[in-house]
């Protein structure tokens, strides 16, 4: 270990967060998650017996940086991030598969129910991961089983000591009905995919409304989940309440200085398009907050005009994108495209003073496809694949075609079955 390196991790706080460790040329190598930061941290450099390929790890560590956040289910939810962003070799070369998790709720049913898959199908469920560590996500979801209470099986209509210890909505025994139940599930859902702060508001509007009405039984099942949530003392990741420090994030702040921004871009919103030969042709807006997606933010759009050009169905995207003022609008736009994309799309921002750049790949969506990126006044900056800003990009481009092709798929799917 390094005198630099020795110093560091005696500023460790005792706080959850989540860890980056790096080598010698700056690379991240490793990123994990930890309940307390300096202990988690410090394991790595104590001289107790370690597997070989943790002993590996070691010898390439030459620096660590950490981010500290509030508890250890939004470590958790980071730590999923940014291995998707950074995809470090170390984590999958440690990472035993069956350590990845999706959640799994079986919304398409009548009575859902809730569990937990390494492999997610195409069955209609709704499926919300990958996170790294099984463990952790069920423990995560266990603990807001209290506030919004799930089944963990397919539904029997028996009562069961999950009933009576009130872990069940209670169908079985007439305390809920299925409507009520996906109504609920839906709250958790939208607390699973990082719409927490909003989710807070809504409740407490939901409180206050359906008392005013009179509807005193909504009106306390909206608050004794507005209580349960902050009993947990959840915060929402990136959320307007900063206590992620963006500035400590390379991507964000290679970005500012690459495009003279003011401040490092909050908002970064990428978008992409999505046909097969003109048919069920859509576009997909992806947000990213802090660095970290939130899925909650991503809209989708049916192309109403031209079917076929994607120059044409981009600039509707975008105009019809930038009517939508009670969204909050980006400090960043990321295209799929090159100086032709970008060349259309600024005059609609323009007025906004909203600055965007695109991504030329000649249609590469993959990790490994150049980093060309076309700058507001129509430079091109190539990027080397293993720089912060290049592999943040790669990971918004990414989100922008899967959440394409998914809507597009659908639609497909739709069609045939017309």
């Amino acid at each position: 270990m390094n005198d630099s390196l020795k110093q560091k991790l005696k500023k460790l706080p005792s706080a959850p967060g989540v860890y980056f460790h790096k080598n010698s040329a700056g690379e991240i190598i490793y990123v994990g998650k930890a309940a307390v930061l300096k202990n988690r941290v410090r394991q790595y450099f104590q001289k107790n017996q370690k597997d070989v390929k943790t002993e590996a790890l070691v010898r390439e560590i030459a620096d660590t940086d950490w981010i500290v956040v509030d508890t250890e289910i939004d470590a958790l939810f980071l730590e999923s991030e940014m291995i998707k962003r950074y995809m470090p070799k170390w984590n999958i070369l440690l990472r035993d598969d069956k350590t990845v998790s999706y959640v799994r709720i079986t919304m398409n049913e009548d009575v859902p129910y809730i569990s937990f898959t390494r492999n997610p199908v195409d069955d209609k469920a709704t499926y919300i991961g990958p996170f790294y560590g099984k463990s952790a996500i069920e423990k995560a979801v266990r603990s807001l089983r209290r506030i919004f209470p799930y089944y963990t099986k397919p539904y029997t209509g028996h009562k069961t000591l999950d009933t009576d210890l009130g872990l069940t909505p209670g169908i079985e025994i007439e305390k809920s009905t299925p409507k009520d139940y996906k109504r609920n599930l839906r709250k958790l859902i939208r607390y699973l995919e990082g719409d927490r702060e909003k989710l807070l508001k809504d409740l407490e509007k939901t409180m206050r409304a359906e008392s005013d009405k009179g509807n005193y039984e909504l009106a306390a099942e909206a608050r004794d989940q507005l209580a349960g949530l902050r009993e947990l003392k959840k915060k929402i990741l990136f959320s307007d309440k900063e206590f992620l420090d963006i500035s400590s994030d390379q991507a964000l702040k290679q970005l500012q200085e690459m495009l003279g921004l003011d401040e490092p871009p909050r908002r970064i919103e990428g978008y992409d398009i999505s046909h097969q030969a003109g048919k069920n042709t859509v576009g997909s807006m992806v947000v990213f907050l802090n660095g970290a997606s939130a899925r909650s933010e991503y809209r989708k759009f049916k192309i109403r005009t031209s079917t076929n050009d994607d120059l044409k169905s981009m600039q509707e995207v975008l105009s019809r994108r930038l009517k939508h003022q009670e969204w909050d609008f980006p400090n960043l736009i990321i295209l799929d495209g090159g100086n032709t994309q970008v060349k259309a799309i600024l005059p609609l921002v323009e007025p906004y003073n909203i600055p965007v750049i695109g991504r030329n790949k000649s249609g590469d969506h993959s990790r490994n496809a150049k980093t060309k990126l076309i700058t507001p006044d129509l430079k091109s900056i190539e990027l080397s694949n293993n720089s912060h800003v290049a592999r943040l990009i790669a990971r918004i481009d990414e989100e922008a075609h899967r959440f394409a092709i998914t809507y597009h798929s659908l639609l497909k799917r739709k069609r045939m079955f017309k």
